[in-house]
């Protein structure tokens, strides 16, 4: 206790730091380890269901509901009716976001899935329709706007009468969004419609969620034909929704507990920096001890009572208030989910938190304070001066060139070796994860072609959907010599098997002309025999290029040879790819279905509203896939601008309280020197410029490396973050021009605060130091 009363703004500083470090790493273990269960908790609270079937009305077969209720674990079902809305487009976030919807009647008694409305309006009116909760929390929408669904180039108009909850179906990155509507809107919609638009849903709740992909996937194969045939039915599960949803939040808790075990390993640095500092100023009492019968031992322990009592109280308060900013995160969390986040008591994250902490500061306060032992009684007493302690004058001013404010400068830094290797380590580390966190920032929100490939999106403006019996050869042909069209590619993704494993698989006829290549091992396949397959499958079928591969696809089976390996984080990595002309060998009569345009010098919707005019009746429909993009990355950029304001506030924090740690322990150290050079006619702003300066080359030098680390191993470490999502080489954009601002920002940060913290010189005059 006299050791923290000594040194009040050290152990603040440091209790400050291992504050910091205990929340954020509690935030994210708390993530990461509630997640799971709190999708699992919702789709229980809900009664959500845990997979589900959709398909046209017309083509629902009795045996599809016979066999998911008869399906082993699945403990109730039930077959509903719903309109189908493909491709319909409506106002979402900042721009226009065309999908699939989904329409129930509100009204309409179910036992899965029920309307659980958490906001709703007073009264209703006929015109209300009930969305999900991300329409508020990423949509930009609240109770009574008007919202409008265009589908099928007519307009219907609504207000927003209610928000719900659903794990299935509520975000905009599933391809499918689930809408309500009170009965008799339902019915009028219903009649509106065409009867192509009518359609069924199955759900099913089993006893083990877990299982719901298996189920969905056992489906498809037990029907393979008929849903092939038809290409109009489709489902999803719980584990794929989780999986999609999650990704990105268990990547933003990642970065959190990364950047809590930096500032972690800089409170480490900092005590053992402290240890020294105390071993060095208190040796003559560390020998008056010793020399009246304290053992060393006593001594150690005092030491270490000292950082572990600092290190208990920051971790249990910075515990504490974690959960006060889990709102904070909460709000992210229901962005990027769309469901109400509930905190809960996390017992064994708070206990993992606080023992990391202490046993890291334990082991370094233990070894940094070991030299104790070595410390003589007489050698104490004499100031722990030994019978040799001379060093060699590195720079002698007689000798030296340059002016005298800078070579007392580099005397300085070179005087505080150790000191100064300190402040090295943290700049480094603090600088790589302030690129890490811009240079990920600036591909999510800024340039997004990088992270826009990482799901697979061919960078084409506008995807045309064709009819199923329009010749697309000549479509293609007709649409490519449009003015304003600078080149048309055939696209399809459809389901395959390879070698038992069910595939997301992408066809075209000409690889080369994709501007999306991720095949990141070997190639694209050019021929009909040839394929190409993401290293997930790869793993999962224990396959590689040169091997292969039996490609089951409308109940026909082929081999391939594989020609390359890919990676993608859609459909949890398990994707691969086709020829037109290898598809044929499965299905002679496959002609494609979705082509991508990419235009030059017109803007999405003229070329739309051309397109329409002219080949509107071959159509089914057309997305703006800019627009897309744009809304369904939104919702990404908000939350990693929000870790990325965590990082470099924390940032800005460490480095003010180092640099004035070390620099006021030198004024301390060295106060009867800068009490001489006043006297001989130093000026307080020549001393202050001389500290600025002794520490320049310190910042320089780890602002360049730190800042070399992000550049060169930003991508490399994003790539084994994102490797359970099907992620394996990244290769984000790293903007030169951000990071140098950044590094030049935190340069001048480090020469700003040195200056405002040798203020304290100012303090020192040979009247008080003649006088003490």
């Amino acid at each position: 206790m006299a050791n923290i009363r000594k040194s009040k703004s050290a152990t603040f500083s440091l209790f400050i730091f291992i504050l910091v470090a205990a929340l954020l790493l509690n935030i994210g273990l708390m993530v990461i380890t509630q997640i799971n269960t709190f999708f699992e908790s919702k789709a229980e609270q809900l009664k959500d269901p845990h997979a589900i079937i959709m398909m046209d009305y017309a083509n629902y077969h009795s045996s599809y509901g016979e066999f998911i209720t008869k399906y082993p674990g699945v403990t109730e079902s039930e077959t509903e009716e719903m309109i189908r809305m493909n491709m319909a487009k409506f106002n979402f976030g900042n721009s226009e976001l065309s999908t699939n919807v989904i329409i129930f009647n509100a009204d309409t008694k179910r036992s899965i899935g029920p309307l659980n409305l958490i906001e709703k309006l007073n009264t209703y009116s006929s015109h209300d329709i009930f969305v999900p909760y991300s329409f508020k929390t990423n949509g930009g929408y609240q109770l009574g706007d008007h919202f409008t669904i265009t589908y099928q180039d007519k307009e219907y108009e609504y207000r927003i009468g209610g928000f719900f909850e659903t794990t299935m179906m509520g975000t905009n990155n599933m391809g499918v969004m689930k809408f309500m509507l009170p009965e008799p809107s339902y019915l009028k919609l219903a009649d509106e419609l065409s009867t192509q638009s009518e359609g069924l849903v199955i759900s099913a709740i089993l006893d083990d969620q877990t299982q719901s992909s298996t189920l969905k996937n056992n489906f498809f194969k037990e029907f393979h034909q008929s849903i092939e045939v038809n290409a109009n039915i489709w489902g999803l599960d719980i584990e794929q929704v989780k999986s999609v949803t999650t990704l990105t939040i268990n990547l933003l808790a990642t970065i959190l507990v990364a950047f809590a075990i930096i500032i972690v390993l800089v409170s480490l640095i900092v005590i053992k920096f402290r240890v020294a500092n105390s071993i060095e100023d208190g040796v003559e009492n560390i020998g008056v001890l010793k020399a009246i019968g304290y053992t060393s031992r006593q001594i150690l322990s005092s030491m270490i009572l000292q950082f572990i009592f600092i290190a208990l109280c920051g971790s249990v308060i910075g515990i504490a208030l974690s959960y006060v900013l889990m709102s904070f995160f909460g709000s992210i969390i229901s962005t990027l989910s769309g469901l109400i986040w509930t905190q809960t008591f996390g017992l064994m994250a708070n206990l993992i938190s606080i023992f990391f902490v202490t046993l890291a500061v334990l082991i370094v306060t233990l070894l940094s304070a070991f030299r104790v032992k070595k410390i003589l009684p007489v050698a104490a007493l004499r100031g722990g001066i030994q019978t040799h302690n001379f060093r060699k004058n590195r720079v002698p001013l007689e000798k030296a060139r340059g002016g005298l404010h800078f070579l007392l400068a580099i005397k300085s830094t070179l005087a505080n070796a150790k000191q100064n290797m300190m402040i090295l380590f943290i700049i480094i580390a603090l600088t790589f994860a302030s690129v890490f966190s811009a240079v990920s920032y600036y591909n999510i929100a800024s340039d997004k072609t990088a992270f826009v490939d990482l799901f697979g999106v061919e960078p084409a403006n506008v995807y045309v959907i064709i009819k199923p019996d329009v010749d697309i050869r000549e479509l293609l042909s007709h649409i490519e010599q449009m003015e304003y069209v600078r080149k048309v590619n055939l696209l399809d993704k459809i389901q395959t098997k390879i070698d038992g494993q069910i595939v997301y698989t992408n066809v075209t006829n000409h690889y080369d002309r994709l501007e999306n290549n991720i095949v990141y091992e070997g190639r694209q396949p050019k021929y009909e025999n040839e394929i190409s397959i993401s290293w997930v499958v790869s793993n999962q079928i224990n396959k590689g290029i040169g091997d292969t591969v039996e490609v089951e696809f409308e109940n026909e089976t082929a081999s391939f040879l594989v020609t390359g390996i890919s990676q993608l984080i859609h459909h949890s990595g398990q994707v691969a790819a086709l020829t037109l002309e290898g598809i044929q060998q499965l299905q002679t009569n496959y002609k494609g279905f979705t082509l991508n345009v990419y235009l030059d010098g017109i803007s999405n919707k003229d070329f739309i509203k051309n397109v329409q005019e002219q080949y509107g009746d071959y159509l089914v429909g057309t997305v703006d896939i800019d627009e897309n993009i744009e809304s369904e990355t939104s919702m990404y950029t908000d939350a990693v601008f929000a870790v990325l304001l965590t990082v470099l506030a924390i940032t800005v924090l460490v480095v003010v309280m180092i640099l004035y740690l070390v620099i006021k322990t030198m004024i301390i150290k060295r106060k009867k020197e800068f009490g001489v050079m006043k006297a001989i006619g130093y000026s307080t702003m020549q001393l202050m410029h001389q500290i600025a300066i002794s520490f320049l080359p310190v910042i320089i030098t780890g602002v360049t490396i730190g800042g070399a680390l992000g550049y060169f191993f930003t991508n490399p470490v994003l790539a084994v973050l994102l490797s359970s999502a099907g992620v394996k080489r990244l290769d984000f954009t790293i903007h030169l021009p951000t990071v140098l601002l950044l590094c030049i920002g935190i340069l001048l940060l480090g020469y700003l605060v040195s200056m405002l913290v040798s203020l304290k010189i100012k303090k020192i005059t040979v009247h008080s130091l003649m006088t003490e």
